[in-house]
């Protein structure tokens, strides 16, 4: 719609007040569905869900309006965390609260709408309303936001996902998005940005926990006619799908944080390097950058600024040793993908020789939200010295699973206990498998360790990519262990003898111990 687009741009983008005209606000509230005539009924539609049978829901769904001539608006959207409610459904009676099922098969959804229409709510499958002012209540149904699986969560970076159509960038602006970069290139100076950041106290939410603002900085300083910015997207380790998660739910926050980080550190090229597997995810990020472009937000001379922005999408070759950075360079490069010795870092001498500032998607995540509410704000969430959320991927023998996000200082126990609702079926907890293939198993006697970079660091734990597999006594542990060599051991670029002959060897030290004698 033209007439929505040049009202979005230039009553939303280029406002140059924080408080919107009543006007303008009405029209967002269209825009977002929030006052509507007629039921509007959201269908997950991520990976997890598909593969549970949402896009059979989803046709269900618009058949059963089809035959009956109703009114309304089906729409698919993201995850809304909890992996083993899929497909969930989420249902919008005209001004009143919004309604959570989970578990909602095709043959399930006749009597399910039958019955929501009919005010007689069928709670097997029901996970509870949404708590959002100025709409009727349902009567006697608990809120979501009271879960245990959400209760103990603090759903920062996640709060869009599931709420929202991701194709759908009038959504995305009427919900605030884009406006805190517009807002960032015609009033900050890179410097400005990076000092912003920096005082957030934010660190790279993988590996060591690298300050985040620090690291712009030493790219931005470096002296060079060109500068990149590439958002590490490729999560390789076996049980992480957060990031996965996070692009095929929300791409277009991405796409504003990947915009204002390249912005800071003066890059008009960035890069999100993307998994080889992840197709849903990759359509839902190219229309968001494709949506992004037609309405001016990247491009050429972005609305007057002096400011130019390309953002393009390179496939990573399927190895995992191209998640570590200058193997990605390399990749990028067209050479074969292996670890180089450090220094010269990435920020002084990456791709092509340039000054490169290397984030993962759940870094880039925290930016626009920072920009948005200040430094203050995000330190006043979290730890002294890890400000923020944590994003793990539940999967194993927990009662719940899906994708989780917690404040910084919350204990392991604390997610297993009350967020994941402890072990399924009765069984004794054994151990949670921490941070991918290169984690840790970390057992009872160190569950009250806190989320925090520093706290993991002392107990020679770490977070990685977030996967947080729960063992309980029906798993064997060192077998669980002769998997991850295995995977190891195959994914070794074999550069270093230690890796290339000694993970070979460990395999087979482990074969011999789980394996029956003769």
């Amino acid at each position: 719609m033209e007439d929505l687009k040049t009202f979005l741009v230039e009553k939303v983008l280029l406002f140059e007040s924080d408080t919107l005209s009543n006007e303008t606000e009405r029209v967002l509230q269209q825009v977002r569905r929030d006052r509507t005539d007629v039921p509007v009924i959201h269908v997950s539609s991520n990976t997890s869900s598909i593969i549970a049978g949402s896009d059979k829901t989803f046709d269900a769904i618009k058949s059963y309006f089809g035959e009956s001539n109703q009114g309304s608006h089906v729409i698919r959207v993201g995850c809304t965390g909890p992996a083993n409610c899929e497909p969930v459904v989420c249902i919008q009676m005209p001004g009143k609260n919004k309604l959570f099922f989970r578990n909602i098969t095709e043959e399930k959804v006749e009597p399910l709408l039958n019955g929501v229409f009919h005010n007689d709510i069928n709670e097997d499958d029901l996970l509870g309303q949404s708590g959002s002012k100025g709409f009727e209540l349902w009567p006697g149904i608990s809120f979501m936001q009271e879960l245990p699986f959400f209760a103990r969560q603090k759903r920062i970076i996640l709060g869009n996902c599931g709420c929202y159509d991701p194709e759908s960038i009038e959504e995305y602006i009427a919900r605030g998005g884009y406006r805190t970069f517009v807002k960032t290139i015609r009033h900050y100076t890179y410097e400005e940005v990076c000092d912003l950041i920096e005082r957030s106290g934010l660190r790279g939410r993988s590996g060591g926990g690298y300050p985040t603002g620090l690291k712009w900085k030493q790219a931005l300083r470096t002296s060079a006619n060109a500068r990149y910015l590439i958002c590490n997207a490729k999560e390789s380790d076996p049980g992480s799908f957060s990031d996965k998660t996070i692009l095929e739910s929300d791409p277009h926050r991405l796409i504003e944080g990947m915009a204002i980080a390249a912005y800071a550190i003066g890059a008009s090229n960035a890069i999100l390097y993307l998994k080889s597997d992840s197709d849903h995810a990759h359509k839902r990020v190219q229309k968001a950058i494709d949506l992004a472009r037609e309405y001016g937000i990247i491009g050429h001379n972005i609305y007057s600024s002096g400011y130019n922005l390309e953002i393009t999408i390179r496939i990573e070759p399927g190895a995992f040793v191209c998640g570590e950075e200058t193997a990605l360079i390399n990749s990028l490069e067209g050479k074969r993908g292996m670890p180089q010795l450090k220094p010269p870092y990435p920020t002084t001498y990456g791709l092509s020789g340039k000054p490169t500032v290397i984030n993962n998607v759940e870094t880039i995540m925290n930016v626009p939200l920072i920009m948005q509410n200040g430094p203050e704000w995000f330190r006043s969430i979290g730890t002294e010295n890890s400000p923020g959320t944590k994003i793990f991927a539940i999967t194993g023998r927990g009662r719940m699973s899906g994708v989780v996000e917690v404040e910084m200082g919350t204990t392991l126990k604390s997610v297993l206990e009350d967020i994941v609702d402890g072990i399924k079926d009765g069984k004794e907890f054994k151990a949670i498998q921490l941070g991918g293939a290169s984690g840790s198993f970390i057992t009872s006697e160190d569950l009250e360790t806190p989320v925090d970079f520093d706290a993991m660091k002392q107990k020679g734990f770490g977070m990685g990519a977030g996967g947080f597999v729960v063992v309980d006594e029906t798993s064997c542990i060192v077998d669980l262990v002769r998997f991850y060599m295995e995977f190891i051991r195959k994914e070794s670029c074999g550069k270093c003898i230690p890796c290339r002959e000694g993970t070979g060897r460990m395999l087979e030290i482990l074969e011999s111990v789980i394996k029956k004698p003769a």
